[in-house]
């Protein structure tokens, strides 16, 4: 038995090791090879009790996610947070921002309501989620901010949901006016990590943004799509806007401004638990006639991504999500959440929450070769 193991982890590691752009230091002509027997073996024997017992062996995943009374120090922040992967709840972080006190809807609408900004919009809420046997990607309109407003306060109506959460350091490139309203990266962050963010992004929409699993929302009855399964516990009053599950290459400094954000957790080593299948991506496009139709990318591949909604999980379907631990926690107004690297997590945001996130590119090392050789194990011992 020992013999498998050391066969399969070995050419499991040197996988993970290529995958990280770590070079091996011997060749891999010179470590042992497991032959198909040995896999069938391995896999019979003990492959799910040893990534079970793997992961009932990480030592840095928290009961709950803490609260930290004041920023940290940078040695602090990178020693305790950083360095062992654990998230963590900041107060008091941003009392020095004017945006605390000064961004509010009419505050948006004087200040920059004519800028055209980019919008996500989708018939149901869902975006980036998988909508059947397709990966489904949301549309992008350029709207005048003071239409998004109206929107939200329920002044004007538009087809489908909208959500202002263009990734790609939205606020300096498309909101620069409001940049004085609070800094341009979180200085003891910057320092422990020892790098600027690549990304300041501006977040702004209806109720319940999700980051994470694919989750329930109130469908359109017109959109020629199946109804998605509603969440009756989440009270709203529109369609909800969600992401899907998925994780970031991002240490995450994720700050709420207004409102509040409802987080789901789950830590890499939740990855064996964590289904993923292989869909068609595609994008909505939104019609003349106010309707959406779903349209594949042409000549792309199919991408992995994870089907499981982690509020109403189909355990039947996939039972090893059950020994899966999340991580539930809310962020107010005020509050920073550090969100580690390649943490899988499912967000949902009360109505005309305002947020800012800062994302600082992951260091690609001993952490990222770990999750590398857990994806690996996970697949090889046919969990996923």
């Amino acid at each position: 038995m020992r013999l498998y193991f050391q066969k399969m982890t070995g050419a499991v590691m040197m996988n993970a090791l290529r995958g990280s752009g770590i070079k091996p230091e011997k060749p891999a002509s010179l470590l042992l090879q497991p032959s198909s027997q040995d896999t069938a073996d391995f896999h019979s024997t003990f492959g799910k009790d040893l990534l079970s017992t793997c992961c009932v062996l990480e030592l840095s995943v928290p009961l709950a996610v803490p609260y930290l009374d004041k920023p940290p120090t940078p040695l602090h922040f990178y020693r305790d947070w950083v360095c062992p992967s654990r998230p963590c709840i900041i107060r008091n972080a941003l009392q020095h921002w004017p945006a605390l006190q000064k961004w509010s809807l009419p505050y948006f609408r004087a200040t920059v309501g004519s800028t055209e900004v980019s919008v996500a919009v989708t018939p149901d809420g869902y975006a980036d989620a998988v909508r059947g046997d397709r990966f489904v990607m949301p549309a992008e309109h350029r709207l005048p901010l003071s239409f998004v407003l109206d929107v939200l306060e329920g002044r004007a109506q538009h087809p489908g949901v909208l959500y202002v959460q263009k990734q790609c350091s939205n606020l300096p490139t498309e909101l620069p006016q409001l940049l004085p309203d609070l800094e341009s990266h979180v200085p003891w962050a910057s320092e422990a990590l020892g790098k600027m963010p690549d990304a300041v992004n501006f977040w702004l929409g209806e109720a319940a943004a999700v980051t994470s699993c694919r989750l329930g929302v109130q469908g359109s009855e017109h959109d020629g799509l199946p109804p998605p399964v509603p969440l009756p516990s989440i009270p709203c009053p529109r369609a909800f806007f969600l992401l899907a599950v998925h994780k970031d290459h991002y240490e995450n400094l994720y700050c709420v401004v207004s409102g509040e954000k409802h987080f789901l957790l789950h830590p890499p080593s939740d990855r064996p638990f964590i289904p993923y299948e292989m869909y068609t991506p595609a994008t909505y496009q939104l019609t003349e006639e106010g309707t959406f139709k779903v349209v594949d990318e042409e000549a792309v591949e199919k991408v992995p991504w994870i089907p499981l909604d982690p509020l109403a999980p189909d355990l039947a379907r996939y039972p090893s999500y059950s020994q899966a631990q999340a991580l539930r926690c809310t962020v107010r107004a005020g509050e920073m959440l550090y969100l580690p690297a390649l943490w899988f997590h499912h967000v949902q945001q009360s109505q005309g929450c305002i947020a800012v996130n800062f994302w600082y590119d992951m260091e690609y090392d001993l952490k990222y070769s770990y999750f590398q050789l857990l994806d690996s194990l996970t697949k090889a011992s046919g969990l996923d």
